[in-house]
């Protein structure tokens, strides 16, 4: 299994910035896929953005153009940048992160005050 550590979570005014990082416990490169999902209170657990080992990114349709996922590979650590952000995205935010299974971080909180 592999363990994720996220930060950079806190609280924020909309239109403004936060940076989630994610570091794992293994090389990046054998993780077939890792990202964000995000949680909600009495929402379900959503995609955000998510990266693959070959580098490839998707994004989930709410945060495209405004979030970016990236990766230090030197690192073994995944980024979430989000910019504009607005009350909406307020929820926890979880790196997880698939090799053989399903890794979970602890969460990590986001708060966006209108």
């Amino acid at each position: 299994q592999v363990q994720l550590v996220e930060s950079g979570g806190g609280l924020v005014q909309a239109g403004g910035s936060l940076r989630l990082s994610c570091a794992a416990s293994v090389s990046l490169f054998s993780i077939n896929t890792i990202g964000w999902y995000r949680q909600a209170p009495g929402k379900q657990r959503e995609l955000v953005a998510r990266i693959t080992s070959e580098g490839s990114t998707n994004y989930g349709d709410s945060v495209k153009g405004r979030f970016t996922i990236y990766r230090d590979n030197a690192k073994n650590t995944i980024y979430l940048q989000m910019n504009s952000l607005k009350p909406e995205d307020t929820a926890v935010y979880y790196c997880g992160a698939l090799r053989y299974q399903t890794s979970w971080g602890q969460g990590t909180q986001v708060t966006v005050s209108s």
